[in-house]
């Protein structure tokens, strides 16, 4: 039963940080709330007992926070 609520939990904090990204105007906040995304799905893949594919959005989701920050870098946009 604790599993149980930790993954609903994780799932919940997924569908919001997913809305919230779409949602958001600034484009630096939206892919920070990617990272936060892939993060929580990281610990969901983690707590449901798939290290490989945990590890695998771990390494996706950093590298394309990087690049989506270095792009966001060549813009050369302000926040808003």
């Amino acid at each position: 039963m604790h599993i149980f609520i930790l993954q609903t939990i994780l799932l919940i904090l997924l569908v919001g940080t997913g809305i919230t990204a779409l949602a958001v105007k600034d484009l630096l906040a939206s892919v920070v709330l990617f990272g936060a995304f892939s993060f929580f799905a990281v610990l969901l893949y983690l707590i449901m007992g798939a290290p490989d594919v945990a590890f695998t959005e771990a390494v996706i989701g950093v590298v394309s926070t990087v690049f989506f920050i270095a792009a966001l870098n060549k813009l050369k946009r302000g926040c808003r």
